[in-house]
C-alpha cells in the first residue's frame, strides 16, 4: 500500500473514543453518519463488526448496486478500516484526549486498490475529501447530541 495514494481528514469530536467506535462498528449507523449521500441501506452485517468480519451496503453512484465490505484493520476503539472487491479502504483512527474528546482522522486508501490509477483518472480520489469533511460532521453530530450508555447504578436496582 502506498501512503502517498491515501487523503485524511481529521475532527476533534467531544465524545469518549469507546463511544464514536460503537458507531463506526455499527454497520446500521453508516447511513445515519455517511457524507457522500451515496449509501442507502445496509443489506446485511455482523454487528458489533471485529476484524474479518463483514457486512454489505445499497449504494447509489449513479446506479444503485451492493458492495460486500470486509473489515480488514482493528483495535478496539482506536482503529476499523474496511474494504470491498476492489480493495481501497476506509480507515478511522480515534486518538483519545484526557477531556473525553477524540481525534478522529478518516482516511481513504486508494493505493489498496486493484486499478488504483483508474481512481486517479477519474477524480474519485480527490472528490472523497468534502464528503469525508461531511461524515466527520455528522458523527461528530451523533455522538455529541448521545449520552454515552453506562450501567443504571440505581439503588432500587440493587439485587
Amino acid at each position: 500500500m502506498s501512503e502517498r495514494q491515501s487523503v485524511s481528514v481529521e475532527r476533534l469530536i467531544d465524545a469518549p473514543a469507546a463511544q464514536i467506535f460503537a458507531v463506526l462498528a455499527d454497520p446500521s449507523r453508516h447511513c445515519e453518519i455517511d457524507g457522500s449521500g451515496t449509501l442507502v441501506r445496509v443489506t446485511s452485517s455482523n454487528t458489533p463488526l471485529t476484524l474479518g468480519s463483514t457486512f454489505s451496503v445499497r449504494v447509489r453512484l449513479g446506479v444503485a448496486y451492493t458492495v460486500k465490505n470486509r473489515v480488514l484493520e482493528f483495535e478496539e476503539n482506536r482503529l476499523i478500516a474496511w474494504a470491498h472487491w476492489n480493495g481501497h479502504r476506509w480507515r478511522y483512527e480515534l486518538e483519545p484526549s484526557d477531556d473525553d474528546s477524540t481525534l478522529v482522522r478518516e482516511t481513504f486508501v486508494w493505493g489498496t486498490a486493484r486499478w488504483p490509477r483508474f481512481l486517479e483518472f477519474t477524480g474519485y480520489d480527490k472528490k472523497n475529501v468534502p464528503s469525508m469533511e461531511a461524515t466527520l460532521e455528522r458523527l461528530a453530530a451523533v455522538v455529541e447530541t448521545t449520552p454515552p450508555a453506562t450501567p443504571d447504578t440505581s439503588p432500587n436496582e440493587a439485587a
